[in-house]
């Protein structure tokens, strides 16, 4: 069995998620998701608008992902890896290069991104609609 491993805040879901997602189950048999916490968000002094409980269920619904864990800390990554004996971690070409230390451990993979769609930008169309209220 080939495990496959991502982590993300998941907020907002959108398609740019779903296929993420889709293609890192693609790359093997078993898709695991670190889930990043309400803590470790905020350390990184970012806000979701669902809780971490919430965002966790959703992502457990989502028929591709097998199994969701907390992202506590940054420096998890190689625990997990060997943990859940990670075949292949997978993550946005937005961090292309900054995982490949994992490279030691497994296959390191950078998914480009869906274009045009963004949590971000969801978040920065309902601020402007807002404003035209």
């Amino acid at each position: 069995m080939k495990t496959v491993l991502t982590y993300g805040t998941f907020d907002l879901l959108h398609v740019g998620h779903i296929n993420l997602l889709r293609r890192a189950k693609a790359l093997g048999d078993r898709l695991v998701v670190g889930l990043s916490t309400d803590e470790f968000n905020a350390g990184k002094h970012k806000e979701a608008y669902h809780s971490y409980e919430d965002r966790k269920i959703i992502l457990e619904a989502i028929k591709y992902v097998d199994l969701v864990i907390p992202e506590k800390s940054w420096e998890q990554k190689v625990e997990d890896v060997k943990k859940y004996n990670v075949d292949v971690f997978v993550m946005g070409n937005d961090w292309e290069g900054k995982f490949d230390f994992l490279k030691d451990y497994c296959e390191v993979v950078y998914l480009p991104r869906t274009a045009g769609i963004s949590t971000t930008k969801i978040k920065h169309d309902l601020a402007l609609e807002g404003e035209n209220q």
